[in-house]
């Protein structure tokens, strides 16, 4: 849609500055158009990070948080007219529906948490509640559980060890 808006970018100036039409409010100055170009950029970079062949799972909650408090810090700007407000906001809601599609699948959990960088670590110093965040190492427990405690041999270099979801 913001690439259609950019695309018809001189309609939608002739039917925003129609004072008949009272849209005086969502009329984009030059530079809101700037940043409307920026917006189509960063979701257009976002897509095809997420649409990439061979994605790697545990850098897309990153990823989403990123754009999410990008989306959210400037929604809140008071230098942006309405307009801006109203397509930062529709952005927000849409990436959100698709971060809680995420839910859905605990694999994103188990490698987020099974990664090097991030573990159990990168749920606290994003703010996630504590449920949360005790759910995910839930996740991790049972899985290796129901797919590798049986055996022995997988096992005997980890147990006792406390660092595979620290």
């Amino acid at each position: 849609m913001l690439e259609f808006a950019i695309e018809y970018r001189k309609a939608l100036d002739e039917i925003s500055g129609d004072r008949s039409l009272n849209l005086r409010k969502y009329e984009l100055s030059s530079e809101e158009w700037e940043i409307a170009s920026e917006l189509c950029n960063v979701f257009k970079d976002a897509t095809l990070f997420f649409s990439r062949s061979t994605p790697n799972l545990a850098t897309v909650i990153p990823a989403m948080d990123h754009i999410d408090e990008t989306l959210a810090t400037n929604a809140l700007d008071s230098r942006y007219r309405p307009s801006i407000h109203a397509a930062l906001s529709i952005g927000k809601r849409t990436l959100n529906r698709y971060y809680n599609l995420t839910d859905n699948s605990e694999v994103y959990r188990i490698a987020m948490v099974l990664h090097p960088r991030h573990k159990l670590n990168y749920f606290k110093s994003a703010g996630w509640e504590d449920g949360w965040i005790e759910a995910a190492k839930e996740i991790v427990t049972e899985e290796f559980a129901r797919s590798y405690a049986s055996k022995d041999d997988v096992l005997e270099p980890f147990v006792g060890s406390k660092d595979v979801v620290r």
